[in-house]
């Protein structure tokens, strides 16, 4: 059975940092495309970064720059490192997987497994 959890939310002032984590189980998270998404009160979920199995990534334009997606292969880990963290990023973030190695789609229903999320709140 596939498992992902997320960690490492929290608060933090404007400008500062955040890495998150998604610990996987059940499969190798370096053999397959994984993603991670925000969903903000009364928004859309959001798709905002992508790694495919052969490292390859995509970015929202709203994190460009700033966020880092990237795997601990060792630890079969997802993170997402946040830089320049603005108000406008609060949200749940959820990363999640789909058994396949290419990235097709940053859209949230082309992904099959899905973690339970984890809180990052940024004040002014």
């Amino acid at each position: 059975q596939v498992q992902l959890v997320e960690s490492g939310g929290g608060s933090v002032q404007a400008g500062g940092s955040l890495r998150l984590s998604c610990a996987a189980s059940g499969y190798a998270t370096r053999n397959y495309c994984m993603g991670w998404f925000r969903q903000a009160p009364g928004k859309e979920r959001e798709g905002i970064a992508q790694i495919d199995g052969f490292g390859g990534t995509t970015y929202a334009d709203s994190v460009k720059g700033r966020f880092t997606i990237s795997r601990d292969n060792a630890k079969n880990t997802l993170l997402l490192q946040m830089n320049s963290l603005k108000p406008d990023d609060t949200a749940m973030y959820y990363c999640a997987a789909r058994p396949i190695t290419y990235c097709t789609s940053l859209q949230s229903n082309w992904f099959q497994w899905w973690g339970q999320g984890t809180q990052v709140t940024v004040g002014s």
